[in-house]
């Protein structure tokens, strides 16, 4: 090989290195942005919660409670904190697309006020294929739900309607905007979203995140 060769094989060589280095470092950042949100946006003080407050992976989800996929996720996230019992708190953030839903946000809030928010949103979200037929929902049944659950609807109602409900749906429809949150449920494990939907998906996230 002529001396002229091997300069234009390296010359060659170098320039596949360079393009690579450069594609591998767009991968990079490119995946690094996915793990990087707004931490405001995501989690805010008011939001309810369960599990240990110091948990090493904090479960976010953007939750629908007329949404069909989200009553459909509920056992299973409840099933990974069993599993993670000290390890796995879950964070739930209202996103309401559905006509209805902030009402029954509404009504899980003033819930939370009577110490009844888990029991009265497992009984909504049992109950859920009576009250949330979209395009036509029925809220009442939403609350007939609730007072199954030992919610004192007389109170509820007031508390359901009071200023800082209404702030707190303003602020969660804001942060659905900055987070981007297009579909429920939308979930988010240590800041990082899903590599792509799925029950198992969110399970190995969470798993990883634990054994970090």
């Amino acid at each position: 090989m002529s001396r002229s060769q091997i300069v234009a094989t390296v010359s060659v060589v170098v320039l596949a290195i360079f393009v690579l280095a450069g594609y591998l470092w767009q991968q990079n950042q490119t995946n690094t942005a996915k793990a990087v949100v707004d931490s405001a946006a995501l989690e805010r003080t008011y939001s309810p919660s369960f599990g240990p407050a110091d948990a090493k992976v904090t479960i976010v989800e953007f939750f629908d409670p007329a949404c069909e996929a989200c009553r459909a996720f509920y056992p299973f996230v409840k099933r990974i904190m069993a599993e993670y019992p000290e390890d796995v708190r879950l964070v739930l953030r209202y996103t309401t697309f559905h006509q209805g839903s902030d009402e029954v946000v509404r009504l899980l809030e003033a819930a939370r006020k009577q110490d009844l928010f888990e029991p009265v949103l497992e009984e909504v979200l049992r109950r859920q294929s009576d009250w949330a037929s979209h395009g036509n929902p029925d809220i009442s049944k939403a609350w007939a739900a609730a007072e199954l659950a030992g919610l004192d609807v007389t109170r509820a109602e007031k508390d359901a309607q009071a200023i800082t409900v209404t702030s707190l749906l303003q602020q969660e429809a804001t942060d659905v905007k900055t987070m981007q949150v297009e579909k429920t449920p939308t979930f988010f494990v240590n800041g990082k979203s899903l590599p792509s939907f799925g029950a198992q998906q969110l399970y190995d996230l969470v798993s990883a995140e634990v054994g970090r």
